[in-house]
């Protein structure tokens, strides 16, 4: 009986850590998407998110 409840308990944990790890996946994503769109709204990206370029420049 105690091995049945100790079951119980460790599924329903791994359930709990499940949801909030999900959670956690829905925030970022969520906040990576606003962030974005202000990107597109904006005039001008910032200094510090502006990529390099792959290929060198040529003279």
């Amino acid at each position: 009986m105690l091995e049945i409840e100790l079951h119980r308990l460790r599924h329903d944990d791994l359930i709990r850590r499940a949801e909030a790890e999900r959670q956690v996946r829905e925030a970022v994503r969520v906040r990576r998407a606003a962030r974005r769109g202000a990107a597109a709204r904006g005039a001008e990206p910032e200094s510090h998110t502006r990529r390099r370029s792959w290929f060198a420049r040529t003279a």
